[in-house]
This record gives structure tokens, sequence and C-alpha cells, in this order.
């Protein structure tokens, strides 16, 4: 066999390991929640909403992603304002300092506008909705804690 066979036979049971570990690894391991994930499980599966407060509940989920990508936009240039502010200080400086709040206020507005969308879908529910709703809100808010 030829030394670039050998190196072609090499490369592919290499990369035919790395998909088998991979396969093996995601069959193995449990896969990390989404944050969120019970809310819209609740909401999308166990309230039994009706045809008009899924149609409501389109119109806000359509929205709030527009929202939120722009939020997650804004807070990525504040981390990469951060980056750069750490890269020319080189320690904790003004301009790292500025950057670090710029990139907290940023943080703040999407955890804001995520709470306000999260009101919003709550107010689409019937009184006998909204407790399998608020317990599943606060689940995500302290899930993994304790």
């Amino acid at each position: 066999m030829t030394s670039t066979k050998r190196i072609v036979l090499c490369a592919l049971l290499a990369f035919l390991a790395a998909i088998g570990g991979v396969f093996i690894g995601r069959m193995l391991l449990p896969q990390p929640k989404q944050p969120g994930a019970a809310l819209h499980e609740v909401l999308h599966h166990r309230l039994a909403l009706d045809a008009d407060q899924q149609a409501r509940l389109k119109v806000l989920e359509d929205r709030f992603a527009v929202q939120r990508r722009a939020l997650e936009l804004e807070l990525r240039a504040a981390n990469a304002h951060l980056a750069e502010a750490i890269e020319t200080e080189h320690g904790n400086g003004p301009r790292v300092a500025a950057a670090v709040d710029q990139s907290h206020a940023a943080m703040g507005e999407l955890q804001k506008a995520t709470l306000a969308h999260i009101f919003a879908m709550r107010q689409l529910l019937r009184p006998d909705q909204t407790s399998q709703f608020d317990d599943a809100v606060v689940k995500a808010l302290t899930d993994g804690q304790g």
C-alpha cells in the first residue's frame, strides 16, 4: 500500500471514528435543556389554548422574535466593544468599565423585554390556565438552582 493510500485510509478512519464518537455521545449523554423550553411546552402543548389564544400568541411570539434578535445583536456588539477595550487596556481600566456597563445595560434590556413578553403571554390566558403557566415561569427562572 502506498503512503498516499495509507494517509487517505487513516484520515477516513479518523473521520468515521469522530462521527461514531459524536453519535455515541449524543445517545448516552442527556442534551442540555434550552432555557424556556418548559414554558414553551406548557404554552403550546399543555394549556389547550383555543384558536383565538393561539392566533394572539403567534402575533406576540413573532413580534418578540424580532425584538429579541435586535437586542441580542446589541448585546453581541456590546460584548465585542468589551473585548476591544480589554485588548486595548489589558486591565480593568476606564474603557473596560464603560464597556462592562454597556454590556450590562444591553443584558438588562433583553431581560426586561423578555419579562414584558412573558406578562403579555400571560394576559392571553384564562384564569384556569394561569397557575400552570406561572409554575412554568418560576421553574424556568429557578431551574438548576438549589
